[in-house]
């Protein structure tokens, strides 16, 4: 089950990377372009900072449930990656009328964390 397990984790990862990456270039030409302002975009950026959760949640799976060895980097970007998701959403109202960018940037260093996860996993 393991490796099943393993191999979703490392398919899902990009998911998590191309999700982000779209959802931040999303996020920042919705700034600047007000038509991309859409419901849509929202319900996209919640969904794919989702990802990082079942991302985490299936490598803790691993490490604890079934005894797996992970490096300790690749553990310490997926935690910053759910930090980071709780300050975005902290920010939310004081960054009301720069939204955009803070979710723009947001997810791309959301991107920028599942890809640095990858490279030291």
């Amino acid at each position: 089950m393991l490796a099943s397990v393993l191999q979703f984790h490392t398919e899902w990862a990009w998911m998590v990377i191309i999700g982000n990456a779209l959802g931040g270039l999303w996020c920042l030409g919705a700034h600047w372009i007000p038509a991309l302002r859409v419901r849509a975009l929202w319900w996209f950026v919640i969904f794919v900072e989702a990802t990082i959760f079942v991302q985490v949640c299936l490598g803790v799976y691993m490490v604890a449930g079934e005894g797996f060895k992970a490096p300790q980097f690749h553990m310490f970007y997926g935690f910053v990656a759910i930090i980071t998701v709780a300050i975005l959403y902290s920010y939310r109202n004081q960054m009301r009328a720069h939204q955009y960018l803070l979710y723009g940037f947001g997810g791309l260093f959301l991107m920028g964390l599942g890809i640095r996860a990858m490279l030291v996993g």
